[in-house]
């Protein structure tokens, strides 16, 4: 198996392993939607600047195996930043990724990592007030992520997720539209029957008579929707029609099985419109899958700066739209950090303008060398 095939698949078990804690830690008969590209290349640059039992743990969830290199998936995902150029009369798909590093300006940010970030095409560095102005630091990182995606997330971070040690801030933020290559006809949209675990409730349901990619195999049908770009959704359906929220576990195996059995065949699709949306803060999911390390005060993030750092919170929100036309989707993912030791309270002014006494003295004995009384410093005998 080629180095890319198996960073597929540990990228498939890292989606699926991270699902179902998010999954797990939300309503159990609701909607879950999240961006593993995003979280993997917010966690990937972090572990770029991670080293000993920080990155281990790190690198064990986004590729299986800690010997396993960091930069290989970040150049996995590099190669989904790239869309295929689209044919004839297709409509431009859109992807734009950004990838940034805020950091306060008292923060010493390690020169290679900085220059390894800038050298990504999303990549860049820039300050952001974290100690003198949090509020401000907030509102540029959040307008920079609304920008990026269309205003699909317009406020990633929340009043007050900036604390007193915040210092910086990892953030990836990605925003595609792409339309279908066999769309959806919009007059055959209409209200169907869609059994909930909660029971059936009406919704929006599109129809589509095409060639598509198709199959029915392990208890699953696995229907195939081709869009431009190269992008393609993936519809997983368990062939037991029963609505328990059990039959929606599939393990890695499973799931890279499903993908690699379609084949193209005439389909009748009838598919509800979708507009999903989910906001999450990943600690607790992160933990539950190995990487606490990152979170204490034993990170060892080394290589991002000379200053000792931590995690503080792994925050992330996604939007997912499907209708007849195509998809739209907007994921974001900040990586909060905090200093450990640099002292970033205001410091105390004091202004030598009057009468004062001077030591010069021993530090371990005491002994005093000189003292001295100064009424006027511009007397020098």
């Amino acid at each position: 198996m080629s180095r890319q095939s198996l960073n597929v698949r540990a990228h498939l078990d890292f989606t699926v392993a991270l699902q179902d804690v998010i999954a797990a830690a939300g309503d159990p008969a609701g909607n879950t939607v999240w961006s593993p590209f995003s979280v993997a290349s917010a966690l990937a640059l972090v572990t770029r600047g991670a080293a000993g039992t920080t990155k281990d743990e790190l690198v064990s969830l986004l590729l299986g195996d800690k010997s396993a290199q960091v930069e290989d998936l970040i150049r996995l995902l590099d190669k989904a930043e790239r869309l295929a150029e689209p044919h004839g009369d297709q409509q431009t798909p859109v992807l734009e990724v950004a990838n940034t590093l805020w950091a306060d300006k008292r923060v010493r940010i390690r020169q290679a990592f900085a220059a390894a970030l800038e050298a990504m095409p999303s990549g860049s560095v820039r300050p952001a007030p974290f100690r003198d102005d949090p509020e401000g630091a907030r509102g540029q990182i959040n307008a920079d992520v609304a920008a990026t995606t269309r205003d699909l997330i317009p406020e990633l971070l929340p009043p007050g997720v900036i604390q007193a040690d915040t210092i910086a801030a990892l953030v990836n933020a990605l925003y595609l539209k792409v339309s279908w290559r066999n769309r959806f006809e919009e007059a055959a949209t209409e209200p169907r029957p869609f059994h909930t675990p909660g029971g059936v409730v009406r919704v929006p349901t599109m129809w589509l008579s095409e060639t598509l990619g198709y199959a029915r195999t392990s208890g699953w049908q696995v229907v195939v929707m081709p869009a431009v770009g190269g992008v393609e959704a993936v519809v997983l359906l368990p062939d037991d029609d029963s609505s328990t929220v059990d039959r929606l576990a599939v393990d890695a195996t499973t799931l890279e099985t499903l993908l690699d059995k379609p084949k193209r065949q005439k389909v009748s699709l009838r598919m509800p419109k979708l507009r999903l949306k989910l906001g999450a803060e990943l600690t607790d999911a992160l933990n539950q899958l190995g990487v606490r390390t990152v979170f204490t005060d034993d990170a060892d993030l080394s290589g991002i700066s000379a200053d000792p750092l931590a995690v503080q919170a792994v925050i992330h929100e996604s939007v997912l739209k499907i209708d007849e036309q195509g998809l739209e989707g907007a994921a974001a993912t900040a990586v909060m950090m905090r200093t450990l030791s640099l002292d970033l309270t205001p410091p105390v002014e004091v202004d030598v303008d009057r009468p004062f006494l001077l030591l010069v003295r021993h530090k371990d004995s005491g002994v005093v060398y000189f003292s001295a009384r100064v009424n006027d410093p511009a007397k020098t005998d």
